[in-house]
């Protein structure tokens, strides 16, 4: 099979949009169809495998139906200790390489995944494909698509998932990255960032894959900098001054500071993680274009991504064996730990409805019927506007990170969003609840140690909060009424400034996992709260009223 590159420099597109996207084009009957004939040969690699014998406990299921009732559902302790040793004479097929995520406080430092061959050369596959739909303006086009594609190395390196993906890329095409690669994983994530951004001054940016988080910061320095530019050490980079100078032109003629995409007319941006949503005009605004949102993760590769429209996400029927829990029967596994939850395959789920996704990886990977931890919500069962006849979806939270207030239930993109709405400059954020009170604790660091006025920002807060579950329900002014029943307050804690920065100097000193450096931003433990709220200046406690909310035009004139 010829290289994605090479069908490229062909002029092969439709072949090269065949094999790298070809999903797209499948009726739910095809994809399940694909689902099943790789089921079946990963069965048979599961069986001849000490692995395989453990986790399907003596069963030799022939079917799905089998497989489904007779294999139980898994976590990651069921692999261990094998995995967590990296045994590899246990697995089913011997791996090319290990990638790991984080682990969990008390449990186990981080968790080995193997990558296996034929694993790996997929996800490659998939990955240009994704290349492909994040610079394309419809199927089949590659004017876009370079023959040696600029990549700014902003990800975690090898062994984490984002390092190894990066070089699997290059198995189907040659990539030039900034840093080079050697380069980069002998660096720390702000010097990659800053040493990247520099070549890419004078070498330009194609692609941009990587944290969200790191693209904003970038667009906020231009905006507070690029007014007091430094040329001096650029005289011996023609290429940047030249860069820089256009910039400027492009800038002035906008009647605006210089921005990123002054700078670099990116081709496409790949973006995994809830903040790509939360963040995707700000990244629109500074680089000029919408960020593509891959839904990822380290035990099962590339599970969904975005398509041209920018909207909900189609899945890839290809990498793994997908199942889903439905909330309430997650909530009876919630309740109690000795249920098993029942299962639905992708023709089988509803739309509108919240499910945990389960996967089983092909290709000889060894988690089987394993709970990643997510949640998802099934926006519709097709995507109209591009004809994609499969279920679409969104990334909804983790199955743990939920705040439960009896008459509304808050996940972080709901917490997230409100304090997006409110205009606010902060640095992060992190919320929790106490046992048996209604009560939002917010901790909020404002940006630059900048001060507002808390109180109608925590009104405004509460107002988007209750706006979007009524829009959720339906059930437009009940909510608020039964808030007011149940005693629901918003609690909000400034945060000195550098709060964060703090935090993340001391789990760096302590040697922290690169998941670990920064609090979750919902339920974080005892411990991470003591860190954060050592240093805490001022409370505000605001309780909604309908006559103390703001509206929309009123929080977009709040300052700070």
């Amino acid at each position: 099979m010829l290289k994605a590159s090479e069908l490229l420099r062909q002029g092969k597109t439709e072949e090269l949009w065949q094999m790298c996207c070809g999903y797209l084009n499948l009726n739910i009957s095809e994809f399940m169809d694909i689902q099943e004939r790789l089921l079946l040969e990963q069965l048979e690699l599961l069986n001849g495998s000490p692995i395989g014998k453990k986790i399907l406990k003596g069963a030799e299921p022939k079917t799905v139906k089998e497989f489904r009732d007779m294999v139980p559902l898994t976590t990651y302790a069921d692999y261990c200790p094998e995995l967590e040793q990296k045994r590899e004479d246990v697995l089913p097929v011997k791996p090319d390489s290990w990638v790991r995520t984080s682990g969990r406080s008390g449990e186990y430092k981080c968790r080995w995944v193997p990558l296996t061959p034929a694993f790996a050369h997929e996800l490659g596959i998939l990955m240009y494909g994704i290349g492909l739909i994040s610079s394309c303006k419809s199927w089949g086009d590659c004017s876009q698509a370079p023959q040696r594609p600029k990549l700014v190395y902003t990800v975690a390196p090898r062994p984490y998932m984002s390092g190894a993906m990066t070089c699997i890329l290059e198995q189907q095409t040659p990539v030039y990255h900034m840093p080079k690669l050697e380069e980069a994983e002998g660096l720390s994530f702000e010097d990659r960032v800053r040493l990247g951004f520099k070549q890419a001054l004078s070498h330009g940016i194609d692609y941009f894959f990587g944290m969200a988080l790191a693209l904003v910061s970038v667009g906020e320095k231009f905006t507070q900098s690029s007014g007091n530019i430094n040329i001096r050490p650029l005289l011996s980079q023609p290429g940047a001054l030249f860069r820089i100078a256009k910039g400027l032109v492009k800038s002035k003629l906008a009647k605006r500071p210089m921005l990123p995409k002054d700078l670099w007319p990116v081709k496409g941006i790949i973006i995994t993680g809830l903040e790509s949503w939360i963040y995707k005009d700000k990244i629109q605004g500074f680089w000029g274009r919408y960020p593509l949102d891959v839904y990822a993760g380290t035990e099962g590769g590339i599970y969904a991504t975005q398509t041209w429209d920018y909207d909900a996400m189609t899945f890839i029927p290809n990498l793994n064996f997908l199942e889903f829990i439905p909330e309430e029967e997650q909530l009876k596994w919630q309740m109690d730990r000795s249920y098993r939850p029942k299962t639905l395959l992708l023709n089988e789920v509803k739309a509108g409805e919240n499910y945990e996704l389960v996967i089983t990886n092909y290709h000889g990977g060894p988690l089987t019927r394993y709970r990643i931890g997510d949640m998802v919500k099934i926006t519709s069962l097709r995507n109209e506007k591009l004809g994609i006849e499969l279920p679409q979806m969104l990334f909804e939270r983790r199955a743990d990170g939920l705040l439960n207030f009896v008459v509304i239930q808050l996940t972080e993109r709901q917490i997230w969003q409100a304090i997006e709405k409110t205009g606010i400059a902060y640095e992060d954020w992190v919320a929790y609840k106490e046992l048996g009170k209604s009560i939002l604790h917010l901790l909020v660091e404002p940006k630059d140690g900048l001060q507002f006025n808390q109180a109608e920002i925590a009104g405004a807060i509460q107002r988007y909060i209750l706006e979007a579950n009524n829009d959720n329900k339906g059930i437009t002014g009940v909510l608020e009424d039964l808030t007011d029943m149940y005693d629901f307050t918003v609690e909000i804690e400034l945060l000195p400034k550098g709060t964060f920065a703090r935090y993340t100097a001391r789990k760096q000193a302590e040697g922290a996992d690169l998941a670990h450096l920064k609090p979750p931003h919902i339920n974080p433990s005892d411990e991470v709260l003591s860190i954060l709220k050592g240093d805490t200046e001022e409370i505000i406690v605001v309780k909604e009223t309908k006559s103390e909310v703001m509206t929309e035009n009123e929080a977009d004139k709040v300052t700070t």
